[in-house]
């Protein structure tokens, strides 16, 4: 995919349709229960039925998408552990054997791992949409070409429409690659205009030296590459990662196709405010699932003006996140679908008060 095709693409987006939103509303209100009882269950299925234009809702046929790939930043000491276990995790999302895989099993949810620039050969079981074998070391200069960045944004877009034209109905996001917490931290400081060490966290447990040779590399990336903070593709390309790009495209994608997309932590909170820079109607597809105990999560979550559904302190990756709350959107539905109505009920409905 070019530029130009990208933004052709990006004008296709429209904003939330309101006339669905607010029979969704209405058809809450006619329930026999206290108005806005259900809280945020409530607000997630009006803002789903603004996105795909209709308050008639069915999320049953769900995906996970987990894009894999590999950072070159990992050669500054910035992870625990090295390169290999990005592709020994993606094996085992082949395997269907992590901790996400049997949380989907319980959630209903398909798993699709996906291939967007891991080192070394291709995983069997996993989607191929590798842009190349891992990006480049940020500290050293750009992790990626401005046409890499692109590639893999838009090959994002189509993951969700061939999902979409498999049946799917709902996606959630779930990332794998070591140093992608590097990459997201230096991606979020830019785009937020935040310093680095308060956008910065452990990972999967960085000690204290840890951690600092991680804001290190991060402020070396940034003054190496001067990344330009009105342009997110520029972001992306100078720091980012492959998977990050990729969900970019996933969120767009989410957006073009009428596709909830469920956030889950950090690093996919970080993609859905790249493609919100991109272009803000995109902001209608991202759904907030958890608040990651990533530091900076909190400040992501707020920029997109998303609010959590969970707040467990869950910083697995994967997609654990995303997945734990799709049983919320179960529930929600259940009530929406099949809950008395006050005239069924023979109960006077309730009215606002002040």
């Amino acid at each position: 995919m070019t530029e130009t095709e990208l933004k052709t693409l990006l004008s296709g987006i429209t904003p939330p349709d309101e006339a669905a939103r607010a029979a969704a509303h209405a058809h809450w209100a006619g329930l026999a229960k206290p108005l806005g009882g259900l809280g945020a269950l409530e607000t997630l299925l009006e803002d789903a039925a603004a996105l795909t234009g209709s308050a008639a809702l069915d999320v049953s046929r769900r995906a996970l998408l987990v894009l894999c790939s590999d950072n070159g930043v990992v050669a500054q000491g910035v992870s625990q552990t090295d390169q290999s276990v990005t592709r020994a995790v993606a094996e085992n999302l082949a395997a269907r054997r992590t901790s996400v895989c049997q949380m989907a099993r319980t959630a209903h949810c398909d798993v699709v791992p996906v291939d967007m620039g891991m080192a070394g050969d291709p995983v069997p079981g996993v989607a191929d949409c590798r842009i190349a074998a891992g990006t480049a070391d940020f500290t050293q200069g750009p992790a990626m070409t401005r046409a890499q960045a692109v590639e893999a944004v838009g090959r994002g877009i189509r993951l969700v429409q061939e999902q979409k034209a498999a049946g799917v109905q709902l996606l959630t996001t779930g990332e794998m690659g070591i140093g992608n917490t590097t990459t997201s931290s230096a991606v979020a400081a830019v785009l937020l205009g935040q310093p680095v060490e308060r956008m910065t966290g452990r990972g999967a447990g960085l000690s204290d030296e840890g951690l600092a040779r991680k804001v290190d590399a991060i402020c070396r990336g940034i003054l190496r590459n001067e990344p330009d903070p009105t342009d997110p593709l520029d972001v992306l390309a100078k720091l980012g990662g492959f998977d990050l790009a990729g969900l970019c495209g996933v969120f767009l994608g989410g957006a073009l196709e009428g596709v909830p997309v469920v956030m889950d932590g950090f690093i996919s909170g970080v993609a859905a405010l790249c493609a919100v820079r991109l272009c803000p109607a995109a902001a209608k597809a991202a759904f907030a699932s958890h608040c990651s105990s990533e530091p900076a999560a909190r400040l992501v979550l707020d920029a997109l003006g998303k609010a959590p559904l969970l707040t467990a302190g869950l910083h697995l990756g994967e997609g654990t996140g995303a997945v734990a709350s799709l049983p919320l959107w179960d529930m929600a539905l259940a009530v929406y679908d099949h809950c008395y109505s006050f005239a069924e009920g023979g109960i006077t409905p309730y009215t606002p008060q002040c």
